[in-house]
């Protein structure tokens, strides 16, 4: 984890600084759960303490360099950023009144806090996410002072630097915007929710379920991979987490099993990955896409939408291990190999908490109390038995936790906040999204292409949170401009961020997963992206016929799109793979892909072509097979 994952690089304190971290991440908890139940704050208050405990707990808890991890005792440098962070924190309660009446006019003292708060974010990011999103915020900040020596259309006025550290800290345009608008209500809540599920044992349960599922099944560990990585999505905010903690357990079955090094890390990278797709909470990105997209969308509308796509990505992988197992000829798992299922089924009551915040969303309670309620159900339901029961020192344990695991969220968006500054003062997602229309001279195909391209770059890196909010301000206007639903165009830029986690060259989930299948790196991102086929391809479909989003659309059509769009994940898997019941020809692989496609596409001719591709594919694989046993 701390090799590829920033944010499980921290310090492991002990004494006077390791209970005054302790007491400071729980003040978190309980600051948070306080505002939520009771109401929170003005806008610039919430954030500004959010902000304030997140940046002095980070350079408490997270070195400046991975060779002090072993140190057990913080710097006095990172001692004098955390104390600049209280002082930052607390600049606006305690000046509100001032800086109100100010009307944005700033004092000497105001710059220096102002500047003070972006040079912080800019490096407690760099310390728990890493240095990608770190030098993109910067250079969009280069981007906001230089403008007027800007190339082409990208050119600007220009902002004094007093002015850019204004609107980054003294208006919600910059750090304090949407963005940490959002982790200080919703995902700091829905990480305490995981926190919780993790307390109660739900994260070894769903390893527990995927064995009894799918454990017997031909490539079983495989299947498992992909069915806890699902459910792991539910409680884990990042790819490489997911990869690390439930690719501990399945990658060294699978290769026992027999699957090869390198496709048995890309089982668990794209399957992980996936998790981030996942409803209902998609890796908290969900709560960013209600605020950013408006207009009257809920959190279940985004939930709804982003279902079906979800199963599609997971049953293409599902299908491509399955027909890669049959190709090699690998077993299930024996009965012994598998848990005792009784045992697991009568924690199935362990699922009760999920439930019930789905219902709830569903009912439309507002997010926020429906994470509340959750996190109580989640402690009830651990009492039911002895061995989930949380207690008085596991309950603290997961505020604790809780809050540690939100500290890089906070950061990521305060640093995703200052590229929406950037780009709403200067005007760039309007500029770029125009140059992208015109490099693809205003056709919708080759627009969602390029659109492609620049959240895989954007998104190479970046976590969850911070890399939806970097698409969907640059890449989401191009297709928007065209007349694209928004929900269409946001949910199109943030799978192709999100997949930028298992696209090489930096394929940081896939990586991770090499580093635990000791398999080659790149060559497990090759496989990785080939088995995510499905995730470069449904995109396309959901913006060309929203009915998979379930937009305006009935039940029967729906039915029907979902149906044809199985059975072309089917034949698109077979011809990636080269195996369905024999080894397919090269005819038959092209046959499959390009049948596959037209099935996944809902038009009426597409599908026959699609159907029409299934039917005489089956049919030869049936005939030859039977004519080669007869021979």
């Amino acid at each position: 984890m701390e090799k590829y994952d920033p944010e499980a690089a921290s310090r492991k304190l002990s004494g006077y600084l390791g209970w005054a971290v302790f007491l400071g991440l729980l003040a978190f908890s309980c600051f948070q759960l306080y505002t939520s139940i009771f109401g929170i704050l003005t806008a610039q208050l919430q954030r500004s303490i959010h902000l304030g405990f997140a940046l002095a707990l980070i350079f408490l808890l997270f070195p400046a360099r991975k060779r002090q991890l072993s140190k057990h005792k913080v710097t006095l440098f990172d001692l004098i950023l955390s104390i600049i962070s209280v002082v930052v924190g607390a600049y606006w309660p305690l000046n509100i009144d001032q800086l109100v009446m100010q009307a944005g006019q700033l004092t000497t003292v105001d710059f220096y806090i102002g500047l003070a708060a972006l040079i912080l974010v800019l490096e407690a990011t760099r310390r728990t996410v890493g240095l990608p999103i770190t030098v993109i915020a910067g250079l969009f900040l280069i981007y906001a002072l230089y403008g007027p020596y800007m190339p082409g259309f990208i050119a600007h006025r220009g902002l004094s630097l007093e002015r850019l550290v204004q609107t980054m800290f003294f208006t919600t345009e910059g750090i304090l915007g949407t963005p940490l608008g959002v982790s200080s209500t919703f995902i700091f809540l829905f990480l305490l929710f995981g926190s919780f599920l993790i307390k109660t044992g739900v994260g070894e349960y769903f390893n527990d379920l995927a064995l009894i599922v799918a454990g017997r099944r031909i490539g079983g560990p495989a299947k498992v991979a992909v069915f806890s990585s699902a459910l792991q999505g539910t409680i884990s905010g990042s790819s490489v987490a997911n990869v690390v903690t439930s690719g501990a357990f399945t990658i060294p079955m699978m290769k026992k099993l027999g699957y090869r090094k390198e496709f048995a890390g890309a089982v668990e990278a794209a399957a992980s990955t996936g998790g981030q797709l996942m409803p209902p909470i998609m890796g908290a990105a969900a709560f960013l896409m209600v605020e950013f997209i408006g207009n009257g969308i809920s959190y279940w509308d985004i939930a709804k939408a982003a279902a079906i796509p979800a199963v599609l990505y997971f049953t293409g992988i599902w299908i491509m291990t399955h027909l890669e197992a049959k190709r090699i000829g690998l077993r299930g798992l024996t009965k012994e190999e598998l848990p005792d299922k009784k045992v697991v089924l009568r924690k199935l009551y362990l699922l009760i908490p999920i439930v019930i915040v789905v219902l709830l969303l569903m009912s439309g309670m507002s997010v926020m109390r429906s994470a509340i309620w959750s996190i109580v159900v989640t402690v009830v339901v651990s009492a039911i038995r002895k061995e989930t029961r949380i207690g008085v020192k596991g309950f603290i344990e997961a505020l604790v936790d809780g809050a540690r695991t939100a500290l890089s969220v906070a950061a990521a968006t305060a640093c995703a906040g200052i590229i929406v500054g950037v780009v709403t003062k200067t005007g760039l997602g309007l500029k770029l999204a125009n140059g992208l229309l015109d490099l693809a001279g205003g056709a919708l195909i080759p627009t969602l292409f390029f659109t492609m391209i620049a959240s895989l770059i954007l998104g190479m890196g970046s976590p969850t949170t911070a890399n939806y909010v970097i698409t969907s301000t640059i890449a989401a206007p191009a297709i928007i401009l065209l007349g694209v639903p928004d929900l269409s165009a946001h949910l199109f830029v943030f799978y192709f961020g999100i997949i930028a986690d298992i696209t090489p060259p930096v394929a940081l989930a896939a990586f991770a997963a090499a580093g635990v299948s000791g398999g080659e790196p790149i060559k497990t991102g090759i496989d990785s992206a080939k088995l995510a086929i499905a995730a470069f391809i449904i995109p396309y479909m959901f913006v060309l016929s929203p009915e998979l989003l379930m937009i305006e659309t009935t039940i029967v059509y729906l039915v029907w799109v979902v149906c044809t769009a199985l059975g072309g994940m089917m034949i698109i898997g077979a011809g990636i793979i080269g195996f369905w019941f024999r080894k397919l020809y090269l005819s038959e692989r092209i046959l499959g892909i390009v049948g596959g496609l037209c099935l996944i596409y809902p038009e009426m001719i597409t599908d026959i072509i699609g159907v029409s591709s299934f039917i005489v594919l089956l049919a030869l694989q049936r005939f030859i097979r039977l004519e080669k046993s007869a021979g």
